[in-house]
């Protein structure tokens, strides 16, 4: 397997190239406003460094969220061109998951909840048990909605200390981290997700109730 991962949907832009056993090489940029400036230069570093032709690619990873619509959908389009051109499968990865598995491989044991910053003074979130799998969300709240996490990582726990007085790092995403979740679970045989955005919120552009008449009857 070469398995190249990259996400977009926390304001870190990141890829990595996996071989099915260990990760060959990542990068990592936190700016926000650059996902779509960012991404391509990132892929190409990565495959350089790993020294694998994109044409040897046997499979693509995305994070897909739940993130901001505007990162979050340079990754998106990102992995259907590229799987599309070079005719290789895309596998999904919720975010948070991928967060979450790397948060562990860092040493966090027990049941944490990870949460990203959603804007709007919200954070998505999801709970995870001793062994990393998901027992709660994706879900999107206010921090003063949730009960207090004595054990969380990510960016959004970080934000919110009185919500999540246990904060700790990771405070965002690293690609690697996604690679190796994608691979493990892909060898035991798991589905992973489509190449479909969670955005967890309802879009805020709506259909107007009425129409004003332009033209006299």
């Amino acid at each position: 397997m070469l398995l190249l991962a990259f996400d977009t949907a926390t304001p870190a832009v990141t890829a990595a190239v996996h071989d099915g056993t260990a990760v060959l090489a990542q990068t990592y940029q936190v700016d926000a406003r650059r996902h779509g400036e960012l991404l391509l230069p990132a892929i190409g570093r990565v495959l350089a460094e790993a020294g694998v032709d994109k044409r040897e690619l046997t499979a693509l990873a995305v994070g897909v969220g739940p993130g901001p619509y505007t990162g979050l959908r340079v990754g998106l389009v990102t992995a259907a061109a590229l799987g599309h051109a070079l005719e290789l499968p895309v596998h999904g990865v919720c975010t948070l998951d991928a967060i979450a598995h790397q948060a562990r491989a860092e040493g966090l044991s027990g049941p944490f909840t990870a949460a990203t910053d959603a804007r709007r003074k919200e954070v998505y979130w999801a709970d995870y048990d001793a062994a990393g799998r998901r027992t709660a969300g994706p879900a999107v709240d206010r921090p003063g909605e949730l009960a207090p996490r004595a054990v969380s990582v990510g960016a959004g726990a970080l934000l919110y200390p009185q919500a999540f007085p246990g904060a700790q790092g990771p405070e965002h995403l690293s690609a690697g981290a996604l690679a190796d979740f994608a691979v493990t679970e892909l060898a035991a045989g798991r589905e992973l997700l489509p190449n479909v955005p969670l955005y967890l919120r309802r879009p805020d552009a709506q259909v107007p109730a009425g129409y004003k008449a332009v033209l006299p009857a």
